[in-house]
């Protein structure tokens, strides 16, 4: 039964975009790892995002995967990534990310994502 004074709560999947640039507040000024609809994964310091999520990360560089070689690793300094571009923003553990051996990490590269 529908009543129309009830409040209609939509599920987190279906929140406006805006609650996902509140979502990015607390990661402001943090090492960030962005991955991309194309499966490109972007790693470097979240400086600022605006209501669309485009984030503009600094210090920032590519991992590039491969399963024959180590994972290449592309400077790309300062950055902006366009919100409708980002799959999944994270905050990177500094402390396990620096303990990994990338030279030696072999590992498909990510597919893109399919809508």
């Amino acid at each position: 039964f529908f009543s129309p004074k009830a409040p209609v709560r939509l599920p987190q999947r279906c929140q406006p975009r805006a609650n996902m640039s509140a979502m990015l507040e607390p990661l402001v000024d943090k090492v960030v790892q962005v991955i991309t609809n194309d499966g490109r994964n972007i790693v470097g310091l979240l400086k600022g995002f605006d209501q669309t999520t485009n984030v503009i990360l600094d210090e920032c560089h590519e991992r590039v995967f491969s399963t024959t070689a180590g994972v290449e690793q592309v400077m790309l300094g300062l950055y902006i990534v366009r919100g409708d571009n980002i799959a999944l923003v994270g905050e990177v553990d500094e402390e396990i990310d620096a303990e990994i051996d990338l030279a030696m990490l072999k590992a498909e590269p990510l597919k893109a994502v399919v809508h």
